[in-house]
């Protein structure tokens, strides 16, 4: 089944970032195509259901933010 998503593309340093609209998904690549072909990749790979198989590790990450 295909579906159509929409965009946005936006520069970021040396890097343009493709994120969907409808979706909490977003990529990156070093030309506006290559951001939304690699959008496109990271959507499909989003909407692939799990594959059975080894149970995941839960792990936690410590990091740094600022206070609000």
């Amino acid at each position: 089944m295909k579906r159509t998503f929409s965009a946005i593309v936006r520069k970021e340093g040396a890097w343009y970032v493709a994120q969907a609209l409808e979706a909490d998904v977003a990529s990156q690549g070093a030309t506006t195509a290559d951001a939304l072909a690699n959008l496109r990749e990271a959507l499909e790979l989003h909407f692939t259901p799990p594959v059975a198989g080894a149970a995941p590790q839960i792990r936690q990450v410590e990091v740094e933010v600022a206070a609000g």
